[in-house]
């Protein structure tokens, strides 16, 4: 099993497509946990990311109950207490990302195995949630070196 990441309940079109295109440039998967915030098709799939939409293995899933992932499920907050590069990955974890207008709600917090934070000593309140994808993904795969 490989690293994925997992999209809980997306919101905005742009950003997701912007996972996807990371997806495909990193060679992991996507899950996408539904339902989305806007008419999600395939159609928008492919104009939010451009030609890498066929690139990514995408999974979809109605919703929390369906996804059911191999390995241990890691939560991206800005909650979290365990700074990410103190967090140690596994190569089959998935990297779950919230919301971007909520995270995810408590039971879906409850049900994960771990939860870690992108320290950020600057001004800002949180990043973009590709960009905390992203930054996550790498370490994960720096970690476990399986790029």
């Amino acid at each position: 099993m490989a690293i994925r990441l997992a999209a809980f309940e997306p919101d905005l079109a742009p950003n997701l497509g912007a996972m996807v295109r990371l997806a495909a440039c990193t060679g992991v998967g996507l899950d996408i946990v539904e339902p989305c915030g806007f008419p999600f098709s395939l159609k928008v799939l492919r104009h939010q990311a451009l030609d890498y939409g066929d690139k990514a293995d995408i999974r979809r899933h109605d919703d929390w109950k369906s996804f059911d992932p191999c390995g241990r499920i890691i939560l991206l907050s800005t909650s979290g207490s365990v700074p990410i590069w103190d967090f140690r990955f596994e190569s089959d974890d998935t990297l779950l990302l919230g919301r971007e207008s909520a995270g995810v709600p408590s039971d879906v917090r409850a049900t994960v195995d771990a939860i870690v934070t992108i320290p950020m000593p600057g001004m800002g309140r949180s990043l973009n949630v590709a960009m905390a994808a992203a930054i996550a993904l790498y370490e994960a795969l720096r970690q476990t070196r399986t790029a």
